[in-house]
């Protein structure tokens, strides 16, 4: 059957048709600036030139609608008519406590969805619009809704609670939520499979690393604790958010600015990070060209990138007592060689070593550790539309 992946941001949806039995991507495209001025959509079939179609989309019904008629279109198009799609997986960021697994959308669904929107003011809205953009143009077919945070609600109690008066759970669900869920269960899957064993039998570490990044320790399969928090803030430092922070230091600012809550909210998302401690950008690459011509700024901002890393995954390794492996994925961790061997050095009294020439690649799937090394390092790209392609198909 033929899964229609559907991935909504505020003013963008990124596509990608998946044939679920040979898992072959037939068509992939990204609508951009629905709402503004000079929207178009870009739809790219294997083997073919990408097509750009400039069209007005005053709304995420008319994104779909240009999704459907590209998808069928005679000379661009992949499918004849829309019974050539049996599905529609939707990505949601935030599920709350209510799901820990991908669900068939629903009336209820769709109500428990929308009552997570304050944990996820900015990506919930517009993945609701999507979907209800999707019913309405194709009447029938199945919705699923695949979680980003639904891989994380197996985490033990004492890993997702923060040590605050506990009316606040009670009253609002504030706790450790974890994201990127739908990468790290996809490539500790992946992980099992190389490492040949049952994923229940296994301890793996992820590191899902781009311009936002999030680490997570996966036990027998199931998530026992991860980076990110009550929201996509907490954790590793990223290109432009600072990662786990004093909550004082927040109050400090605050008072000391003259910072008002989204001022402040603004510092921390969107001026820190890479890009805060640099002052160059909030692009590793960029940083790193800044740091070999001697800026100590650039040079500090990567280091303490890896210092957070290297933390966690020694968090991790001693909240699992051992690791068989770990898995570095996304952006940052399937192409920065650099910033994998910093990650990683100093651990050998863990049983971690680096092969530097194994390292010496981009992107795929291959081993970095060297052959004394006792936990197994991989590099594994990570596949999110597969994997809520994989997730759809096994629902309907």
């Amino acid at each position: 059957m033929n899964i229609l992946v559907i991935n909504c941001g505020s003013s963008s949806l990124k596509y990608q048709l998946i044939d679920s039995e040979t898992e072959n991507v037939l068509a992939k495209g990204l609508c951009e600036r629905i709402g503004i001025n000079d929207s178009f959509i870009k739809q790219t079939v294997p083997g073919k030139d990408a097509v750009v179609i400039n069209c007005e989309l005053k709304d995420h019904n008319d994104a779909i609608a240009q999704v459907i008629s590209a998808l069928t279109d005679k000379e661009i198009g992949v499918i004849a008519d829309l019974s050539g799609i049996s599905a529609v997986g939707h990505r949601v960021v935030h599920g709350g406590e209510k799901f820990h697994k991908s669900v068939i959308i629903d009336e209820n669904v769709m109500m428990a969805i929308d009552q997570c929107v304050p944990l996820a003011p900015l990506h919930n809205p517009p993945n609701i619009i999507g979907i209800k953009a999707c019913q309405a143009a194709m009447q029938g077919v199945p919705q699923v809704a695949v979680f980003d945070t639904a891989f994380h609600q197996t985490m033990p109690k004492e890993s997702y609670m923060y040590a605050i008066p506990y009316e606040y759970y009670e009253k609002y669900g504030i706790r450790k939520y974890g994201f990127h869920g739908t990468s790290h269960k996809f490539v500790a899957e992946r992980c099992a499979q190389i490492l040949g064993k049952p994923i229940e039998e296994t301890k793996i570490i992820t590191c899902h690393i781009g311009n936002g990044g999030s680490i997570s320790a996966v036990k027998n399969g199931k998530c026992i604790d991860t980076s990110m928090g009550f929201t996509p803030l907490d954790g590793i430092v990223m290109g432009t958010r600072s990662g786990i922070l004093d909550p004082a230091v927040v109050l400090f600012l605050m008072e000391n600015e003259g910072l008002n809550e989204k001022e402040m909210n603004n510092v921390l998302n969107k001026k820190s990070g890479l890009a805060g401690v640099s002052g160059v950008s909030s692009d590793m690459r960029d940083v790193y060209a800044a740091a070999q011509e001697g800026n100590e700024k650039a040079q500090l901002a990567l280091d303490i990138f890896a210092h957070r890393v290297k933390a966690y995954i020694g968090e991790y390794f001693a909240e699992m007592n051992g690791a068989d492996a770990i898995v570095f994925t996304a952006g940052i961790g399937e192409n920065d060689m650099a910033a994998r061997l910093a990650s990683v050095s100093g651990l050998e009294a863990l049983g971690i070593v680096i092969d530097p020439e194994k390292n010496n690649r981009r992107g795929g799937e291959f081993e970095i550790s060297a052959d004394n090394s006792k936990v197994k390092v991989y590099v594994i790209s990570t596949n999110e539309e597969l994997a809520i392609a994989r997730e759809t198909a096994a629902l309907v």
